[in-house]
């Protein structure tokens, strides 16, 4: 007796069609061609701007195809794919998204011209792999070396990429600082010159012009100091990274004391100040004039920490600390008790600034 063959079972979610063969593939064609026509009207130098709406009624003005195709609320899964495709491009190379899109929106046109003259798929796919490759020993051609440390070329590279954005008015000036930013992260590893975009942080603000933009050889916090009476500016700094809070820890369980007496109130209260000034002694003792704290300060811990001169900022973000790390050659302590001298970064500066009407700080020269 022959064995059963399974039909397999296909579950659709409510509202959704299913379309095979011919049908399909002309449905898909069709959506990605829609998503790169949408996005072919902002390319080149006569390339337009797009105002974009979204169901909160917020609205972007933007002519960068990657932010366009982020801000669409595409359905379709082929026009997906093609979403995919720019945002790839745009995190491996951060420029191009509008070509990339543009350009396969149109090799699908040809495609389907192809395809209407009853030439099978396998020899269209086969002939845009040839043309690839043409195309990529043409670029190889065409291709200088260039030194990666050479100020003038860099400048030149910015400001192209630089020159098809809303900001292109400004592409001189903020050329310049993205050179000097890739100059001061740059390193060289192997032989080759690499620059991870870890090492460089964009804070934004809004109320000043974009021209009042600087670059900062240091780290900036989007944070302020904990506590009125701690110093603003600290120079030589010595750094503490403490990823604990300067807090009473509370108990896992619940716990009830029960209070008879005032002086048994009072006789709490201090015992909870007694062990946050030793926090605090162990950090002074430390030699650190500068704590960032990774987890909450309590209000006592702030008024020992600023009676003993010490700037601090708490609930600092995890990838901050990392950078800080990095920069200032401090290491991350888990617990007060391991902080030494050794694990303590440097920095010639620690100033809380206002910028735009809001607080920031900033550790520099490190």
């Amino acid at each position: 007796m022959s064995a059963q063959q399974s039909i397999p079972v296909l579950i659709l979610k409510e509202g959704s069609q299913r379309t095979t063969g011919r049908d399909a593939r002309r449905s898909n064609i069709y959506a990605a061609r829609v998503i790169a026509e949408a996005l072919a009207s902002s390319l080149g130098p006569r390339g337009m701007d797009k105002l974009l709406v979204d169901s909160f009624g917020n609205a972007t003005i933007t002519g960068d195809g990657a932010t366009i195709l982020k801000e669409m609320e595409v359905q379709h899964p082929a026009a997906k794919m093609l979403v995919e495709v720019a945002k790839a491009q745009d995190d491996e190379v951060g420029d191009g998204t509008t070509s990339v899109v543009v350009l396969a929106g149109q090799l699908l046109q040809r495609a389907e011209e192809l395809i209407e003259q009853e030439i099978h798929p396998s020899i269209i796919t086969e002939g845009f792999e040839k043309a690839m490759q043409k195309g990529i020993e043409y670029i190889d051609e065409i291709a200088e070396n260039i030194d990666p440390l050479n100020r003038d070329t860099l400048k030149k590279i910015a400001m192209t990429a630089l020159s098809s954005k809303v900001v292109a008015e400004f592409k001189d000036f903020l050329s310049d600082l993205v050179v000097d930013a890739a100059l001061q992260v740059i390193e060289k590893k192997d032989g080759k010159y690499k620059l991870s975009l870890d090492n460089v942080k964009i804070e934004k603000k809004k109320g000043e012009s974009l021209e009042e933009s600087v670059l900062i050889k240091g780290i900036v916090l989007d944070k302020e100091v904990v506590h009125p009476l701690m110093p603003k500016r600290v120079e030589n700094a010595k750094i503490a990274l403490i990823d604990a809070p300067l807090e009473i820890e509370k108990p896992e369980w619940t716990t009830k004391i029960n209070v008879t007496n005032p002086e048994q109130l009072k006789l709490f209260l201090d015992q909870e100040a007694q062990i946050l000034k030793e926090m605090v002694d162990r950090i002074r003792e430390a030699g650190a004039n500068v704590v960032f704290c990774q987890k909450g300060i309590d209000d006592m811990a702030q008024y020992f920490l600023a009676k003993a001169g010490i700037l601090a900022v708490r609930r600092v973000k995890k990838s901050d600390m990392e950078k800080l790390a990095r920069a200032t050659g401090a290491r991350i302590v888990t617990k007060v008790e391991d902080l030494t001298p050794e694990a303590l970064g440097s920095a010639e500066l620690v100033e809380e600034r206002k910028i735009a009407d809001e607080k920031m700080v900033f550790v520099e020269g490190c």
